[in-house]
């Protein structure tokens, strides 16, 4: 299996196929923010108290310039929230096995005249099945994705190698079942497992945030080592 690849900005620019960006950062990122208060958030039905990837970002300290990826990035809110904040000197990532996803990604991406977004066809599971390179990125992030994995451990790791050192890991996920609303029972994975995840895997632990009703959020780093 083959990657799908760059986004070819360029090339589709030449074609039209691009929209003309908009000239300012702040007037795109409100229109993200009222997408989101419409329609909910990616993670939920809806309703303004599920996890708000504009809101949780501002938790990231992001910066311009930064190398950033969303490991299971499913509809992409977190990608384009995050490509808002890196701006075109920085890359966000948009790693997932759904192409379908994948592709709405790219043109969604497109369509806001974001060329800072790379889609990437790949298995986060397996050690280097995320195609990136060692030590690639400044930011990594894992929202509602790690209670769907079966090999937990190897997730942490791929990501720890991804990571430049200092570089940051974000995960975000449901803290509870909430009568089906989230996932099952028996696969929530609470905070403490993350926690426990990631010191086996060779992270740091730096801090908790809220990350809306039914969610929590971690901050670990990939400490420097002489």
């Amino acid at each position: 299996m083959q990657p799908m690849g760059d986004l070819n900005i360029n090339d589709q620019k030449a074609k039209g196929l691009y929209a003309v960006p908009k000239t300012s950062a702040t007037t795109e990122f409100e229109h993200e923010r009222e997408k989101l208060t419409r329609h909910g958030s990616a993670e939920g039905g809806g309703q303004s108290d599920f996890a708000n990837p504009l809101q949780n970002v501002q938790h990231f300290a992001l910066e311009e310039g930064m190398m950033v990826a969303d490991l299971g990035s499913g509809a992409g809110h977190y990608v384009l929230a995050m490509a808002n904040m890196v701006g075109s000197a920085g890359r966000v990532y948009a790693v997932d096995v759904q192409k379908d996803l994948l592709e709405n990604i790219k043109n969604e991406a497109a369509r806001r005249g974001y060329d800072n977004v790379e889609v990437v066809w790949g298995d986060i599971e397996r050690k280097g099945g995320t195609k990136l390179t060692d030590s690639l990125l400044d930011l990594a992030l894992i929202s509602n994705t790690i209670f769907q994995i079966e090999d937990k451990p190897s997730l942490l790791s791929e990501a720890y190698r991804v990571l430049k050192p200092g570089g940051t890991l974000v995960v975000i996920d449901w803290s509870g079942s909430f009568g089906g609303m989230g996932p099952i029972a028996t696969e929530v994975v609470s905070k403490e497992q993350v926690v426990d995840l990631g010191l086996q895997a060779g992270f740091s632990i730096k801090e908790e945030f809220a990350a809306g009703a039914h969610h929590y959020g971690i901050i670990l780093t990939k400490d420097y080592k002489n």
